[in-house]
Protein backbone atom coordinates (compact mmCIF):
# COMPACT_ATOMS: atom_id res chain seq x y z
CA UNK A 1 0.00 0.00 0.00
CA UNK A 2 2.77 2.21 0.79
CA UNK A 3 4.37 1.66 -2.65
CA UNK A 4 0.75 2.29 -4.19
CA UNK A 5 0.57 5.37 -2.12
CA UNK A 6 3.88 6.50 -3.28
CA UNK A 7 3.35 5.79 -6.89
CA UNK A 8 0.02 7.60 -6.80
CA UNK A 9 2.09 11.02 -5.41
CA UNK A 10 4.22 10.63 -7.83
CA UNK A 11 1.56 10.86 -10.27
CA UNK A 12 -0.61 13.43 -8.92
CA UNK A 13 2.54 15.69 -8.68
CA UNK A 14 3.72 15.28 -12.09
CA UNK A 15 0.09 15.63 -13.12
CA UNK A 16 0.20 18.92 -11.05
CA UNK A 17 3.43 19.80 -13.05
CA UNK A 18 1.93 19.54 -16.06
CA UNK A 19 -1.18 21.51 -15.06
CA UNK A 20 0.89 24.25 -14.59
CA UNK A 21 3.26 24.37 -17.50
CA UNK A 22 0.62 24.40 -19.81
CA UNK A 23 -1.09 27.59 -18.06
CA UNK A 24 1.85 28.87 -18.12
CA UNK A 25 2.46 28.49 -21.73
CA UNK A 26 -0.92 29.63 -22.62
CA UNK A 27 -0.29 33.09 -20.45
CA UNK A 28 2.93 33.34 -22.11
CA UNK A 29 1.36 32.78 -25.74
CA UNK A 30 -0.54 35.84 -24.82
CA UNK A 31 1.77 37.93 -23.33
CA UNK A 32 3.54 37.85 -26.54
CA UNK A 33 0.48 38.47 -29.02
CA UNK A 34 0.69 42.18 -27.11
CA UNK A 35 3.81 42.87 -26.95
CA UNK A 36 3.98 42.00 -30.82
CA UNK A 37 0.66 43.49 -31.45
CA UNK A 38 1.41 47.01 -29.51
CA UNK A 39 5.00 46.47 -31.09
CA UNK A 40 3.80 46.68 -34.53
CA UNK A 41 1.98 49.45 -34.19
CA UNK A 42 4.01 51.62 -32.50
CA UNK A 43 6.87 51.11 -35.14
CA UNK A 44 4.37 51.23 -37.59
CA UNK A 45 4.11 48.20 -39.13
CA UNK A 46 0.57 48.09 -39.07
CA UNK A 47 -1.93 50.94 -39.14
CA UNK A 48 -2.94 51.79 -35.57
CA UNK A 49 -5.72 53.32 -36.67
CA UNK A 50 -7.31 50.41 -38.37
CA UNK A 51 -5.92 47.45 -36.48
CA UNK A 52 -5.44 49.43 -33.17
CA UNK A 53 -3.01 48.10 -30.27
CA UNK A 54 -3.54 47.18 -26.84
CA UNK A 55 -2.64 50.72 -25.24
CA UNK A 56 -5.19 52.10 -27.48
CA UNK A 57 -7.55 49.66 -26.22
CA UNK A 58 -7.12 49.90 -22.68
CA UNK A 59 -7.29 53.79 -22.83
CA UNK A 60 -10.80 53.52 -24.41
CA UNK A 61 -12.07 51.05 -21.94
CA UNK A 62 -10.69 53.61 -19.02
CA UNK A 63 -12.33 56.55 -20.64
CA UNK A 64 -15.85 54.57 -20.52
CA UNK A 65 -14.93 53.27 -17.01
CA UNK A 66 -14.66 56.90 -15.85
CA UNK A 67 -18.21 58.08 -17.11
CA UNK A 68 -19.73 54.02 -16.43
CA UNK A 69 -21.05 54.00 -19.58
CA UNK A 70 -18.73 50.76 -20.53
CA UNK A 71 -20.73 48.56 -17.20
CA UNK A 72 -23.70 49.58 -17.87
CA UNK A 73 -23.28 48.02 -21.89
CA UNK A 74 -21.69 44.88 -20.08
CA UNK A 75 -24.30 44.59 -17.99
CA UNK A 76 -27.17 44.69 -20.59
CA UNK A 77 -25.14 42.14 -22.07
CA UNK A 78 -24.94 40.03 -19.80
CA UNK A 79 -28.56 39.93 -18.17
CA UNK A 80 -30.18 39.41 -21.89
CA UNK A 81 -27.91 36.26 -22.17
CA UNK A 82 -28.33 34.89 -18.54
CA UNK A 83 -32.57 35.65 -19.48
CA UNK A 84 -32.31 33.62 -23.16
CA UNK A 85 -29.84 31.12 -21.24
CA UNK A 86 -32.25 30.43 -18.32
CA UNK A 87 -35.21 30.31 -20.77
CA UNK A 88 -33.35 28.03 -23.35
CA UNK A 89 -32.93 25.74 -20.44
CA UNK A 90 -36.46 25.23 -18.79
CA UNK A 91 -38.27 25.19 -22.58
CA UNK A 92 -35.36 22.84 -24.09
CA UNK A 93 -36.02 20.55 -20.96
CA UNK A 94 -40.09 20.75 -21.24
CA UNK A 95 -40.02 19.98 -24.86
CA UNK A 96 -37.59 17.33 -24.24
CA UNK A 97 -39.92 15.67 -21.90
CA UNK A 98 -43.27 16.13 -24.45
CA UNK A 99 -40.94 14.25 -27.06
CA UNK A 100 -40.44 11.71 -24.48
CA UNK A 101 -43.84 11.06 -22.79
CA UNK A 102 -45.33 11.26 -26.16
CA UNK A 103 -43.27 8.97 -29.17
CA UNK A 104 -46.17 10.09 -31.93
CA UNK A 105 -45.26 13.58 -31.07
CA UNK A 106 -41.79 12.88 -31.47
CA UNK A 107 -42.01 11.62 -34.77
CA UNK A 108 -44.05 14.31 -35.82
CA UNK A 109 -41.69 17.45 -34.51
CA UNK A 110 -38.50 15.88 -35.02
CA UNK A 111 -37.99 16.89 -38.96
CA UNK A 112 -39.10 20.34 -38.07
CA UNK A 113 -36.45 20.85 -35.36
CA UNK A 114 -33.76 19.53 -37.39
CA UNK A 115 -34.64 22.12 -39.93
CA UNK A 116 -35.20 25.06 -37.49
CA UNK A 117 -31.51 23.81 -36.23
CA UNK A 118 -29.61 24.16 -39.47
CA UNK A 119 -31.46 27.32 -40.58
CA UNK A 120 -29.02 30.14 -39.81
CA UNK A 121 -30.37 32.20 -36.98
CA UNK A 122 -28.91 35.53 -38.37
CA UNK A 123 -31.48 35.44 -40.77
CA UNK A 124 -34.34 35.36 -37.86
CA UNK A 125 -33.17 38.19 -36.28
CA UNK A 126 -34.57 40.74 -38.94
CA UNK A 127 -37.74 39.47 -39.13
CA UNK A 128 -37.43 39.08 -34.93
CA UNK A 129 -37.21 42.66 -35.11
CA UNK A 130 -40.22 43.09 -37.32
CA UNK A 131 -42.31 41.13 -35.38
CA UNK A 132 -41.40 42.20 -31.68
CA UNK A 133 -40.21 45.64 -32.19
CA UNK A 134 -36.48 47.15 -31.47
CA UNK A 135 -36.24 46.31 -27.71
CA UNK A 136 -34.90 43.48 -24.93
CA UNK A 137 -38.04 40.70 -25.53
CA UNK A 138 -36.72 40.69 -29.17
CA UNK A 139 -32.71 40.44 -28.24
CA UNK A 140 -33.47 37.73 -25.70
CA UNK A 141 -35.34 36.05 -28.30
CA UNK A 142 -32.68 35.89 -30.73
CA UNK A 143 -30.89 34.88 -28.01
CA UNK A 144 -32.68 31.95 -27.35
CA UNK A 145 -33.35 31.00 -30.82
CA UNK A 146 -29.67 30.24 -31.45
CA UNK A 147 -29.55 27.14 -29.00
CA UNK A 148 -32.97 26.42 -28.35
CA UNK A 149 -33.29 23.82 -31.06
CA UNK A 150 -30.19 22.03 -31.03
CA UNK A 151 -30.48 22.11 -27.10
CA UNK A 152 -34.13 20.38 -27.35
CA UNK A 153 -32.66 17.62 -29.75
CA UNK A 154 -29.52 17.31 -27.33
CA UNK A 155 -31.28 16.33 -24.23
CA UNK A 156 -34.44 14.41 -25.84
CA UNK A 157 -31.39 12.28 -27.23
CA UNK A 158 -29.80 11.71 -24.08
CA UNK A 159 -33.70 10.42 -22.49
CA UNK A 160 -33.26 8.03 -25.36
CA UNK A 161 -30.10 6.82 -24.11
CA UNK A 162 -30.97 6.29 -20.17
CA UNK A 163 -30.53 2.63 -19.04
CA UNK A 164 -33.59 0.78 -20.58
CA UNK A 165 -32.83 -1.93 -17.41
CA UNK A 166 -33.87 0.46 -14.65
CA UNK A 167 -37.14 1.41 -16.52
CA UNK A 168 -37.74 -2.06 -17.12
CA UNK A 169 -37.49 -2.42 -13.42
CA UNK A 170 -39.35 0.06 -12.43
CA UNK A 171 -42.50 -0.72 -15.24
CA UNK A 172 -41.63 -4.55 -13.71
CA UNK A 173 -42.71 -2.66 -9.74
CA UNK A 174 -46.06 -1.07 -11.68
CA UNK A 175 -44.61 2.07 -11.95
CA UNK A 176 -45.68 4.40 -14.68
CA UNK A 177 -43.70 6.34 -17.15
CA UNK A 178 -43.87 9.22 -14.74
CA UNK A 179 -42.10 7.15 -12.51
CA UNK A 180 -39.34 6.42 -15.21
CA UNK A 181 -38.63 10.09 -16.26
CA UNK A 182 -38.54 11.39 -11.86
CA UNK A 183 -36.45 8.12 -10.94
CA UNK A 184 -34.33 7.48 -13.80
CA UNK A 185 -34.30 10.17 -16.83
CA UNK A 186 -33.86 13.05 -15.19
CA UNK A 187 -31.32 11.97 -12.57
CA UNK A 188 -29.23 10.15 -15.32
CA UNK A 189 -29.50 13.24 -17.87
CA UNK A 190 -27.41 15.52 -15.28
CA UNK A 191 -23.97 15.22 -17.06
CA UNK A 192 -25.85 15.95 -20.55
CA UNK A 193 -27.62 19.08 -19.15
CA UNK A 194 -24.30 20.52 -17.71
CA UNK A 195 -22.59 19.49 -20.66
CA UNK A 196 -25.49 21.36 -23.28
CA UNK A 197 -25.29 24.29 -20.57
CA UNK A 198 -21.78 24.98 -21.40
CA UNK A 199 -22.43 24.28 -25.14
CA UNK A 200 -25.54 26.95 -24.91
CA UNK A 201 -24.15 29.77 -22.76
CA UNK A 202 -21.73 30.46 -25.90
CA UNK A 203 -24.84 30.37 -28.65
CA UNK A 204 -26.68 32.51 -26.30
CA UNK A 205 -24.30 35.21 -26.49
CA UNK A 206 -23.58 34.94 -30.08
CA UNK A 207 -27.57 35.22 -30.57
CA UNK A 208 -27.64 38.00 -28.15
CA UNK A 209 -25.14 40.23 -30.57
CA UNK A 210 -27.02 39.45 -32.99
CA UNK A 211 -29.88 40.74 -31.79
CA UNK A 212 -28.54 44.24 -30.31
CA UNK A 213 -26.40 44.22 -33.69
CA UNK A 214 -29.64 44.63 -35.47
CA UNK A 215 -32.21 45.92 -32.81
CA UNK A 216 -30.50 48.09 -29.68
CA UNK A 217 -28.85 51.08 -28.72
CA UNK A 218 -27.14 49.59 -25.41
CA UNK A 219 -24.91 46.41 -25.00
CA UNK A 220 -21.81 45.13 -26.68
CA UNK A 221 -23.17 44.21 -29.48
CA UNK A 222 -24.84 48.04 -29.75
CA UNK A 223 -20.64 48.99 -29.45
CA UNK A 224 -19.71 47.31 -32.07
CA UNK A 225 -21.66 48.24 -34.53
CA UNK A 226 -21.98 51.50 -33.47
CA UNK A 227 -18.03 52.19 -33.28
CA UNK A 228 -17.55 50.28 -36.78
CA UNK A 229 -19.94 52.81 -38.03
CA UNK A 230 -18.01 55.78 -36.97
CA UNK A 231 -14.80 54.31 -37.56
CA UNK A 232 -13.73 54.21 -33.23
CA UNK A 233 -12.36 50.43 -33.95
CA UNK A 234 -10.49 51.06 -30.90
CA UNK A 235 -13.68 50.50 -29.08
CA UNK A 236 -14.64 47.98 -31.67
CA UNK A 237 -11.72 45.75 -30.41
CA UNK A 238 -12.49 46.77 -26.62
CA UNK A 239 -16.01 45.42 -26.64
CA UNK A 240 -14.43 41.98 -28.10
CA UNK A 241 -12.34 41.76 -25.62
CA UNK A 242 -15.11 41.95 -22.46
CA UNK A 243 -17.15 39.18 -24.59
CA UNK A 244 -14.37 37.23 -24.52
CA UNK A 245 -14.09 37.49 -20.95
CA UNK A 246 -17.96 37.07 -20.51
CA UNK A 247 -17.88 33.93 -22.60
CA UNK A 248 -14.81 32.67 -20.45
CA UNK A 249 -16.31 33.62 -17.33
CA UNK A 250 -19.60 32.09 -17.69
CA UNK A 251 -17.95 28.85 -19.45
CA UNK A 252 -15.42 28.07 -16.60
CA UNK A 253 -18.51 29.08 -13.73
CA UNK A 254 -20.30 25.93 -15.97
CA UNK A 255 -17.40 24.04 -16.19
CA UNK A 256 -16.56 24.28 -12.31
CA UNK A 257 -20.65 23.16 -11.63
CA UNK A 258 -19.44 20.37 -13.48
CA UNK A 259 -17.05 19.38 -11.99
CA UNK A 260 -18.41 19.82 -8.49
CA UNK A 261 -20.97 17.52 -10.04
CA UNK A 262 -18.50 14.73 -10.99
CA UNK A 263 -16.96 15.23 -7.81
CA UNK A 264 -19.93 14.48 -5.59
CA UNK A 265 -20.89 11.77 -7.64
CA UNK A 266 -17.84 10.02 -7.54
Amino acid sequence: MAELSSAQQRFMKKRRQKLRTVTLVRILIFLAFLVIWEASARLHLIDAFIFSSPSRVTETFLSMTADGSIFRHTAITLFETLVSFLLVFAVSLLAAVLLWMSKPLSQILEPYLVVLNSLPKSALAPLLIVWLGANMRTIIVAGMSVALFGSILTIYTGFLGADPEKAKLIYTLGGRKKDVLSKVILPGSIPIFLSTMKVNIGLCLVGVIIGEFIGSREGLGYLIIYGSQVFQLDMVLMSIVILCVLAMGLYQLLGLAERLYRKKGL
